[in-house]
């Protein structure tokens, strides 16, 4: 029997997917932009018109990551119409009947089933808390962040000196060692899920799927 296949919607660099093939899921990633360094089966389309029309017949779980731009803290501060797609993904995948998981950054009109950040995995230097909603009652209870002062924020751009904070930013080879990742651009690292936290709600997932098959 094969491995079960998971949909990776707005799939970027490939960093939610990488999580969940190391879980145990064969990955199929789409996203409108070409991802030439994702590192498996890739479909360039819009995620939504193809959730649309879509047969989950071979599928047998999808993650999401719509855009973030809208809510992060920085949108606030220009004054850019950037589109709601979280809603709208939400809406379309209510309408299937597989187990989905949908990623966003903190503050994000969405439930935090899973709330994780590097510290709480083998990435101690990491800070970048996502939030994470289920609809096959995902939970994960982990500690609280504690990050040190040397903690790496993958945002902006790699290297450099900082005029704003007076501090000397972490350098690419800073950004891999930190998010687990040794395939991406700078670009697609800055967008990028540690592959370590998709692998533990993959994990979950597994489980929760093989409960309810029994």
């Amino acid at each position: 029997m094969g491995r079960p296949i998971l949909l990776d919607l707005f799939c970027g660099g490939g960093g939610a997917g990488m999580g969940y093939h190391r879980a145990g899921f064969d990955v199929i990633g789409v996203d409108i932009n070409p991802q030439p360094r994702y590192p498996f089966q890739f479909i360039q389309a819009d995620a939504l018109e193809l959730l649309l029309d879509l047969n989950t017949a071979p599928i047998t779980a999808i993650h999401a990551s719509p855009p973030c731009k809208l809510f992060t803290k920085l949108s606030v501060l220009h004054d850019v119409d950037h589109p709601n797609l979280l809603a709208p993904t939400r809406e379309l995948l209510q309408d299937l009947d597989v187990p989905w998981v949908i990623e966003n950054v903190p503050g994000a009109p969405l439930r935090p089933d899973f709330l994780l950040c590097g510290c709480m995995f083998g990435l101690p230097r990491l800070r970048r808390q996502r939030w994470f909603e289920t609809n096959w009652c995902g939970l994960q209870m982990l500690s609280p962040c504690h990050h040190g002062d040397t903690a790496v924020t993958v945002t902006g751009h790699p290297g450099g000196w900082s005029t704003r904070d007076q501090v000397q930013r972490p350098d690419l080879a800073a950004w891999n060692q930190a998010m687990g990742i040794d395939w991406m651009s700078a670009r697609e690292l800055s967008q990028a899920i540690p592959p370590a936290y998709t692998q533990l709600i993959g994990e979950q997932l597994l489980a929760h799927m093989t409960v309810a098959a029994a």
